[in-house]
């Protein structure tokens, strides 16, 4: 059998029922980060289910990887499809009402809504169901196809005494589990929500805390020392630093795609105590840092600021620290995978893929840096989200599910 036939059979083996089925059992499965074992416990049954050598791999109790491997008859190179059991919410955020908030999935409008569908659930239901067309098509492949459902790559940390726990685990948890523990291939394919394009590459990220410092007295006494409160000094730091992020924006372009920096918190003083002056107010940055600048650059950029905001505002007592690093990545638009998707792409949706340049980050950074080209290629998806949450269409899911057959058919190799 040729290369070509192959290609031809297992697109038409994608059943698009049974995907739906596989899709919406996993958004009903609960499974924020922290617990994901429930989920990778059914990810392990539906693949041992299809003949495929299984295991879970206990990270943390309550945590665990789904990892389900086709054996290939030899001579091919590997394929892995890594995508994460952890979702972006909990389901229980009493402001996200939305039904694609939820575990509970529904179809509207052929596109299925639900908690994980888009971020990444649903990816994973379409290596499940590539590995079924390719397994129903009667295709022996040269190499292994590694099917990886991983915990903890959502973007979350822990932090301080206050954010600790499991919950709190993210960044990669589970792919550093996963390679650390044997789990390797000759490149893999990250099912990111990418609107169907090739992601070649993507920034990571430096979460960082600026603090200023006031003294702390009752506030009987704070009558005309309103300048000496820590969250007033960090007013004036804010000014500042918002000031800076144009320029960080244009020194941590990428691929034309422009840096970016988010305050996305700020802590000072006690809510449950208000006749007490702040000791010290937080904000919490996150850089976003192309993979062209190395870290401890980054770094430096940080400290040069921190070091201009200190002598600016002396009274301050500005102090910083850098919490998270997650490295960004990018492969060449050449590499052996890269060219099996835009193939396989074309075959499946009837036209070229466009490739991209973005600003969030995901496990391909750690699989580099165990040498395992990783690319990001995905269904269309319903982006922020908006209120309603997450969905997916599914002939974007069904598509990306040949594609993704057709991928591993083209770069594993088929045994004559």
């Amino acid at each position: 059998m040729t290369s070509a036939d192959a290609i031809r059979l297992v697109g038409e083996a994608v059943d698009r029922d049974r995907l739906v089925e596989t899709a919406m059992a996993l958004v009903a499965i609960p499974s924020p980060t922290g617990r994901e074992e429930e989920a990778a416990g059914y990810l392990c049954a539906v693949l041992s289910d299809l003949g495929l050598t299984t295991i879970q791999q206990r990270i943390e109790p309550g945590r665990s990887n789904a990892v389900g491997r086709l054996t290939g008859a030899g001579g091919g190179r590997s394929l892995m499809f890594n995508g994460h059991l952890d979702t972006s919410y909990s389901g229980e955020e009493p402001w996200l009402k939305g039904p694609g908030f939820k575990p509970d999935p529904i179809i509207r409008d052929d596109a299925i809504l639900g908690l994980g569908i888009m971020n990444m659930k649903g990816s994973i239901a379409c290596y499940v169901e590539a590995v079924r067309a390719i397994l129903d098509a009667g295709i022996r492949l040269g190499g292994d196809v590694i099917v990886a459902g991983v915990a903890g790559e959502i973007e979350k940390a822990e932090w301080g005494d206050e954010f600790e726990g499991a919950e709190y685990r993210g960044y990669g948890v589970g792919t550093r589990h996963l390679v650390t523990h044997g789990v390797l291939a000759d490149a893999c394919v990250l099912g990111e929500p990418t609107e169907e394009k090739i992601v070649l590459g993507h920034f990571g990220t430096m979460w960082v805390r600026i603090s200023t410092r006031g003294p702390f007295f009752h506030s009987a006494y704070s009558q005309g020392r309103i300048r000496e409160n820590s969250i007033i000094r960090m007013q004036n730091v804010l000014d500042d630093i918002t000031a800076w992020i144009p320029s960080w924006e244009k020194t941590a372009t990428f691929h034309g795609v422009s840096g970016v920096v988010n305050i996305g918190a700020i802590r000072g003083g006690f809510p449950w105590r208000v006749s007490r002056t702040p000791h010290r107010t937080d904000v919490f940055l996150d850089v976003r840092v192309p993979p062209t600048m190395p870290m401890k650059a980054a770094e430096a950029t940080i400290r040069d600021l921190v070091h201009d905001l200190d002598e600016r505002h002396p009274e301050a007592d500005i102090e910083m620290e850098v919490y998270v690093t997650a490295c960004g990545t990018e492969i060449d638009a050449d590499h052996p995978i890269v060219t099996a998707i835009d193939q396989a792409h074309r075959a499946a949706f009837g036209s070229a893929p466009e490739h991209d340049y973005v600003r969030w980050a995901s496990d391909a950074s750690t699989l580099q840096r165990y040498e395992v080209p990783a690319v990001n290629y995905g269904p269309i998806s319903s982006a922020l989200p908006g209120p309603e949450g997450e969905s997916v269409p599914i002939e974007s899911l069904a598509n990306i599910a040949k594609s993704y057959a057709m991928t591993a058919v083209s770069f594993c190799g088929v045994k004559a």
